[in-house]
């Protein structure tokens, strides 16, 4: 098949964000994205049609193959056994069998029409059934094929039609989604990431999809050595999701809350949304990949209300080293003016926080980030001497985070570093040593002495050495302090004898 019939197969399905649909038609006028950002979509859909297609081709081949396995009717017709009606609608429709029929079909009529999603919605209106019920029920069934393409037909009514998907009907669809996003070996998984493209365009599937978690199903997946076309269609998802700036100020919130859960361990780190962006970026050389995550980033900094929170993106992004990457992307010739806006943005806005940055927030953002290194603020007295206090601030964020390092971590350097902070934190504050246990950190600082790399094994045993002579000094404090009070309390009577002596001497004379 030429690329040219690749295209118009499923280029209705593709070209998520038809500029009649944003005139007017169905429900494109909810979503929150700019026309002027849709139009960009719209060309950048088209820009790499062909590798989208390429790259989904499971279900499209096995499309292909419902549509030229034809039985013989031929034969038929020209021994006048059936009438060329008769032919032609046989043909059409005998190449699907069994259950893929009807959904093989019914995808058709909404990739040539989408304006037939009323048909749909008008014909269960007027039974009293729910539109979504018949089309959910097969989600159940085994066959790939025909629960891949339902889930085409059941996003197509869901951006297309008038009224929108809700409820339950909702909540048990995108879970189903992110459910198969999980699916080991999915071999439709791109298929997945469309439905999702195309639903996240809608500011109400949006909540809809944060509210079941679904951002650390895409995170997780990403940090899965997705490939590059994967990685470009759950970019985009994170990019729809960050045109609605309550999202993306729950993105901030999300990079804290993933380091704390007890779900991942060795990819535990890699979850934030900035750091998982910067580490695509840092990896990958398909331009249209870096297009859409420097978009993504560029609205993580334009779309939250909260200055402090843009703020705080800008340094994680600093210390995720989007500045270096954005160094070598702007050496090279780009004739892409919106993507050279962006690489200017991001550039302009990243050195304005580097200017305004106190050591103890790159530090903190050095933390969240889980990328620990050698930097000079792990080793200065100074840092340690005037910062020790704000360890303890939000109920001890930071603590918690470096002792989930050491409970998770696999990185022998980051293992170092955490097992270094602890030490330094427990000598420069006088109640650290009690914080620390409380925390659980001592034990998790001593399960490291007995780790296979020996450097981490060096730092933990200074670490714990810390803890402990913190104990010794407050012993020998104790020791002292009770020391002095038995010398007065021998002291005294000593001094009470002569006098009781010289009493005695003045009574006999």
């Amino acid at each position: 098949l030429s690329v040219s019939n690749y295209i118009r197969s499923v280029g209705n399905t593709d070209k998520l964000f038809n500029m009649n649909e944003l005139n007017g038609k169905g429900n494109a006028e909810k979503t929150s994205l700019p026309l002027d950002n849709v139009q960009a979509i719209q060309e950048e859909m088209d820009r790499h049609a062909v590798d989208m297609i390429m790259a989904t081709s499971k279900l499209y081949m096995e499309s292909l193959e419902v549509k030229t396995c034809r039985p013989n009717w031929r034969s038929y017709l020209q021994s006048s056994m059936i009438t060329q009606e008769d032919f032609n609608f046989i043909t059409a429709y005998e190449t699907v069998k069994g259950e893929e029929k009807r959904a093989f079909l019914e995808n058709n009529k909404l990739q040539e029409d989408r304006s037939r999603v009323e048909i749909f919605i008008s014909y269960a209106r007027k039974e009293k059934q729910s539109v979504w019920t018949p089309f959910l029920a097969l989600l159940t069934r085994v066959d790939g094929f025909v629960i891949n393409q339902v889930s085409l037909i059941i996003t197509k009514m869901a951006c297309c039609g008038v009224d929108l998907m809700d409820g339950a009907d909702l909540t048990y669809f995108l879970t189903w989604l992110k459910d198969r996003l999980r699916t080991p070996g999915n071999e439709y998984i791109h298929t997945t990431a469309r439905c999702l493209q195309m639903l996240l365009r809608i500011e109400e599937y949006r909540f809809a999809f944060v509210n079941i978690d679904g951002i650390s199903t895409i995170l997780s997946t990403l940090a899965g050595r997705a490939n590059f076309q994967l990685q470009y269609q759950l970019i985009f998802c994170i990019w729809c999701l960050t045109f609605s700036p309550d999202i993306a100020e729950k993105m901030h919130r999300y990079i804290d809350e993933v380091l704390l859960k007890r779900v991942y361990t060795s990819i535990i780190f890699r979850l934030g949304v900035i750091s998982t962006i910067a580490e695509v970026v840092s990896e990958t050389s398909k331009e249209k990949v870096i297009r859409i995550a420097l978009a993504t980033l560029r609205n993580l900094l334009e779309k939250p209300e909260d200055a402090s929170i843009a703020r705080e993106n800008a340094i994680q992004m600093v210390q995720c080293k989007i500045t270096k990457t954005l160094d070598l992307l702007m050496s090279k010739t780009v004739d892409d003016q919106e993507f050279t806006e962006d690489m200017e943005f991001l550039a302009d806005r990243l050195q304005s926080s580097v200017q305004d940055l106190s050591s103890f927030d790159e530090y903190l953002t050095e933390v969240k980030s889980g990328r620990l290194q050698w930097s000079p603020v792990h080793k200065s007295e100074k840092f340690w001497k005037e910062n020790t206090q704000r360890f303890n601030e939000k109920n001890f964020e930071v603590l918690k985070i470096l002792i989930k390092i050491l409970e998770v971590g696999d990185d022998p350097l980051i293992l170092c570093v955490a097992a270094h902070d602890l030490g330094e934190y427990v000598r420069h504050y006088p109640r650290g040593k009690t914080v620390i246990e409380q925390l659980n950190g001592k034990t998790m600082v001593m399960r490291l002495l007995t780790h296979e790399d020996p450097n981490v094994r060096y730092h933990a045993l200074l670490s714990v050495q810390k803890i402990m002579v913190h104990n010794w000094e407050y012993l020998g404090k104790q020791l002292e302090k009770e020391n002095q009070e038995n010398k007065q309390k021998l002291t005294a009577p000593n001094r009470s004898k002569p006098l009781e002596a010289n009493t005695a001497t003045e009574t006999k004379m």
